[in-house]
């Protein structure tokens, strides 16, 4: 079992570690064009000693080390989590979902900034921890719940139609939160086609993951079918990266956060069935290397395919990395037709 005395000397060892600046974050086009307002620097010493010291204080009041299966990385910047806020414009009166709280040091921002925080746990010990440390506050609640399989609409619509019911002209949610990286994915898939419930959806997110999910190009192999899907649902934005000396335990890699601002069903492409439209686009990158009159020659005969392409606008040749999401609505469209 690891002891208070080890934890702290875990800690004490990262403190060590110098202080950098952080790289811009790429725009679309590929050069790195990041806000000046969210340019981030890790912590000073000091600040990072408190944040590390208040962690180390919450962490043994449960007697809990960070469990790797939980993909539990604490936050120890305080800097990172204000720009966290403010990359969705966290103000007096918002409601805001948060996912995996830890030991609350992001939470605490939310509430300072004046949101109603709604929190999803599943470790019981860190809801135990959360709970307690904002038991004096009304504009907290937390659940223990796994989140990528509680029902989120049950537990946010409740709180947007009392509000409504005060005549307060909040309409929608935000989300905003430091994910564990091994559910990101999942998350997304959950969150972004809830555009009637969340304005945004503010992630950290591993960096890796955060450049393919806003920047992929056309014809790379980091371009897959969840581009088209975060495009379709969102404006991606990648806002700024977030080295992983700034966490306990230490990642083997960096982080970075994105914003994505959620679309309205009547903004979405227009397609006679979401459902219908995604599986063709999962069935046209499972033949990835392969021409699109191969690759979906189960919908229809490839002669037929060609003919959709070339209404579409696109050549008969197209494969599926050549695609932009107007274009395979486009052929969806024309698909259709046939």
């Amino acid at each position: 079992m690891t002891t208070a005395v080890q934890l702290f000397h875990s800690l004490r060892s990262i403190a060590s570690l110098p202080t950098a600046t952080v790289p811009a974050a790429k725009s679309s086009a590929g050069a790195r064009n990041q806000p000046a307002s969210l340019h981030v620097v890790c912590a000073s010493r000091k600040s990072r000693d408190d944040d590390y010291h208040a962690t180390l204080k919450a962490l043994n009041s449960k007697g809990r080390f960070p469990r790797k299966s939980l993909g539990q990385h604490y936050m120890l910047n305080p800097e990172i989590n204000e720009q966290l806020a403010r990359a969705a414009n966290v103000e007096e009166g918002d409601v805001v979902l948060e996912i995996g709280p830890g030991t609350g040091s992001l939470t605490n921002v939310l509430i300072n900034s004046g949101a109603t925080v709604l929190a999803i746990e599943k470790d019981p010990h860190m809801v135990d921890l959360v709970r307690e440390r904002f038991e004096t506050t009304d504009k907290f609640k937390v659940l223990q719940e796994d989140f990528v399989k509680c029902h989120i609409r049950s537990h946010i619509s409740p709180i947007l139609e009392s509000r409504k019911a005060l005549n307060v002209s909040l309409i929608r949610a935000k989300v905003v939160s430091n994910l564990p990286f091994n559910i990101s994915t999942d998350v997304i898939k959950l969150l972004l086609p809830m555009g009637n419930i969340f304005s945004e959806v503010v992630l950290l997110l591993q960096e890796e993951t955060a450049v393919r999910l806003v920047e992929s190009s056309l014809r790379t192999s980091e371009y897959r079918p969840i581009n088209v899907f975060v495009n379709f649902y969102s404006e991606p934005e990648y806002n700024f990266r977030v080295p992983r000396t700034n966490f306990f335990p230490q990642p083997n890699v960096d982080a970075a956060v994105v914003t994505f601002r959620l679309k309205q069903a009547p903004d979405y492409p227009s397609v006679a069935s979401t459902k219908s439209f995604f599986s063709m686009v999962h069935s046209a990158f499972n033949g990835k290397r392969k021409m699109l009159r191969r690759s979906l020659q189960h919908i229809c005969p490839s002669n037929e395919i060609e003919r959709a392409l070339g209404d579409a606008g696109l050549p008969t040749t197209s494969r599926p990395e050549e695609l932009t999401l107007d274009d395979f609505v486009k052929l969806y469209n024309m698909i259709a037709k046939v």
